[in-house]
């Protein structure tokens, strides 16, 4: 089968939405209006027609043989700025010492915090059910092919990306950090607090208390998934810390869910990817699995194998097909695999 990486289209509207549907991620629902609405943003992103704080890009895989959307990953550019601040809490430890007792505690405390100047976030993985556990790893090629993007038009991202990764749940879809703290601040359930605070924020800094927030005074079912992750999530947790993001000692204020992040420079197929020229060579040897990207406006991202020699590259010649590239074309090319790079 084949598939390639591209930016959504409104062609795709139907089709995301029924993906959509199989889950239930809050930055995209399953809902048409909503999807609609992110698919004309992310149209005018990509033509570079959005301020930073604006634009969101959202990227495909299509079976180009089914004619078929089967994942999608998103990108916001920048997730905090002076309208929509990016809240979180940071974990912080705390010493006590009573001279009196000769006894003293380490106290792990959560303080509230407000970024005006926000990272960019990456969020909105998605692959098909059915199309999960191929060897094509699609889930794996959506989420890395966003950072040959971002290493294309680095002036369009921000230094930072963070990613927010899910926790565990009930089998409800609660959160038992939410039913411990937010709930009895707001008075909001889990899920209408956690949708409104998509737009608002202001709710949140008026009524989350402004002091540290001492977490031996919670209840232990909020204690024991703080700053977890959720099982579904895990194979996502594990593909980010391989290309070098780590827990930032930071949870969503809702669900208590890990804050990942990394400097964008650092994310490792932002750092090995590079820039060749398409070149035939007549030993070719196919040996290099590879994410290759277009570089002009139409962006398109397929997994193929090269032959890499100094600033040249040699690309078998379906995946040069599937991209339509020629010969003395300009490719963006990373590797697909980093477990034996190091972070």
């Amino acid at each position: 089968m084949s598939f390639i990486i591209r930016p959504v289209k409104y062609d795709d509207l139907t089709q995301l939405v029924d993906l959509a549907k199989q889950f239930n991620l809050l930055n995209l629902p399953g809902d048409k209006k909503v999807i609609g609405e992110k698919i004309d943003r992310s149209e005018l992103s990509f033509a570079g027609k959005l301020p930073k704080h604006k634009a969101e890009y959202l990227f495909v895989v299509e079976d180009i043989e089914e004619k078929q959307v089967v994942g999608s990953s998103l990108v916001i550019a920048k997730h905090g700025d002076d309208n929509v601040p990016h809240s979180f809490f940071k974990i912080l430890k705390k010493d006590h010492f009573s001279e009196d007792l000769g006894i003293g505690f380490i106290h792990q405390v959560l303080r509230f915090q407000l970024d005006w100047d926000g990272p960019t976030e990456i969020g909105g993985l998605l692959v098909d059910k059915s199309y999960r556990r191929r060897p094509e790893k699609l889930g794996k090629q959506i989420s890395l092919s966003r950072f040959l993007y971002m290493a294309l038009h680095p002036d369009r991202f921000e230094k930072r990306v963070l990613c927010e990764l899910t926790p565990p749940l009930t089998d409800e879809g609660r959160s038992e950090f939410w039913e411990a703290l937010g709930r009895r601040f707001t008075g909001l359930p889990y899920q209408e607090a956690d949708l409104l605070s998509q737009s608002h924020k202001e709710f949140i800094e008026s009524l989350f208390p402004p002091d540290d927030i001492y977490l031996c005074l919670l209840d232990s079912k909020a204690r024991l998934v703080l700053g977890r992750v959720g099982e579904a999530t895990k194979p996502a947790q594990h593909l980010l810390e391989n290309i070098g993001f780590k827990y930032l000692d930071e949870v969503d204020p809702f669900d208590g869910g890990p804050h990942y992040g990394a400097n964008t420079t650092d994310i490792l197929p932002i750092k090995y990817g590079k820039r060749l020229k398409v070149a035939e060579f007549n030993d070719a040897a196919y040996k290099e699995q590879a994410l290759i990207a277009t570089t002009g406006e139409d962006f398109k991202v397929s997994l193929g194998s090269a032959d890499v020699r100094g600033n040249e590259v040699a690309i078998a010649p379906k995946t040069r097909q599937l991209l339509e590239i020629e010969i003395g074309d300009e490719v963006f090319m990373a590797p697909f695999n980093y477990s034996n790079r190091g972070n």
